[in-house]
């Protein structure tokens, strides 16, 4: 017997998932092998199942849609497409990276209540997760257009969901991202300078800086972190003067004890650059940006953006799976309409025997 058989075994039942003990491990993120068994479904869809068998009404065929209860930007359709391929369902759905408004329909599943009730759990929480770093991803973009905004968040969460969350960012417009995972499944480069540790570490900016420029790929941008020893204009001009045209930009990351990155240190870091011959160096910015913060930045003369916690902190963009049909006849709890909601936008992108 196969191991996802084995593990579908795990939610047969309501006694079964009782008895179940999962192997022991340090890390303790689902596989996707557990979450395509269901394992990681809130326990009630295990016994709604299990009574609906009983029942004799598992094989009923209805009309699931799932709606955001808030306006964003839809993301994790994908993933939700890869979890629903081996079922026998149709399914409709809008495009990864549609905007959308509260209450509109991303999703519409048809198909025999037993083949994917149990996966109501998952689907929802794709959805919310994703998109919810997406409608944040977008919100910082549009306030720093037309600077283009790097996904630094990968710390700010559990790194199970890490390329998880910076492909979401990158749906909402970040034009990359630093963890190598989520970049690369997402076919891009992992975009990164270099930590204060590497700079502590070595005693100098510009030691530092000379060993990043031989070591690294010739296609990895120089850019350098210059606010850990001294004055960041000073340090910029140490670093632009060591590496000359081969510097693509200095990193500003002065942390909150000295106040943080202001439009006015950027401004005077931009003009002593300058003054020098180096207009063509950038500025980089990166440490607890906001959309309120990066609006002045981008005027004052910052390249690029590092984007983090505001990201990874965003709130999911909370989804609600309603049952709308049940054998054709329209159906719905007190308070929502019965029926198929009107959903123009919706695309098919799976049809099961089920289907039409």
């Amino acid at each position: 017997m196969r191991a996802d058989q084995d593990l579908r075994e795990v939610v047969a039942s309501v006694q079964a998932v009782q008895q179940y003990q999962p192997p022991k491990r340090g890390i303790r993120s689902a596989t996707p092998e557990e979450i395509q068994a269901g394992l990681t479904a809130d326990v009630y869809f295990v016994g709604t199942q299990q009574i609906l068998h009983e029942l004799g009404l598992s094989d009923e065929v209805v009309t699931a849609e799932i709606f955001a209860n808030h306006a964003g930007v839809l993301a994790g359709v994908e993933e939700a497409l890869t979890m629903l391929a081996p079922l026998n369902v149709t399914v409709d759905a809008l495009d990864e990276g549609s905007m959308v408004s509260a209450k509109q329909v991303v999703m519409r599943i048809t198909g025999q209540y037993g083949v994917f009730g149990l996966y109501e759990t998952a689907l929802l929480g794709i959805l919310a997760a994703s998109s919810g770093w997406a409608t944040a991803a977008h919100e910082i973009v549009e306030a720093a257009k037309p600077v283009p905004v790097v996904s630094f968040g990968a710390r700010h969460v559990h790194p199970a969901v890490a390329s998880v969350m910076d492909r979401a960012a990158m749906v909402g417009g970040a034009q990359g991202a630093s963890s190598i995972l989520g970049a690369r499944q997402a076919g891009e480069i992992p975009s990164g300078t270099m930590p204060h540790a590497l700079l502590l570490m070595a005693g100098d900016t510009v030691k530092a800086a000379q060993a990043y420029d031989a070591l690294m790929p010739p296609n990895a941008p120089r850019v350098v972190l210059v606010d850990t020893f001294k004055d960041e204009a000073e340090e910029a001009l140490r670093v632009a003067e060591a590496l000359g045209s081969k510097l693509a930009a200095i990193r500003l990351d002065t942390p909150r004890e000295r106040g943080g990155v202001t439009p006015e240190l950027v401004r005077e870091v931009r003009a002593r650059l300058s003054q020098k011959g180096y207009g063509h160096v950038g500025i980089f910015v990166s440490g607890g940006l906001t959309p309120a913060r990066v609006g002045p930045l981008v005027e004052a003369g910052v390249t690029g953006f590092g984007i983090g916690s505001y990201i990874a902190a965003a709130s999911p963009l909370d989804m609600t799976m309603d049952l709308k049909e049940i054998n054709g006849k329209p159906v719905a709890k007190r308070g929502r309409i019965p029926g198929l909601t009107p959903s123009p936008s919706l695309k098919r992108r799976q049809t099961g025997a089920t289907g039409d």
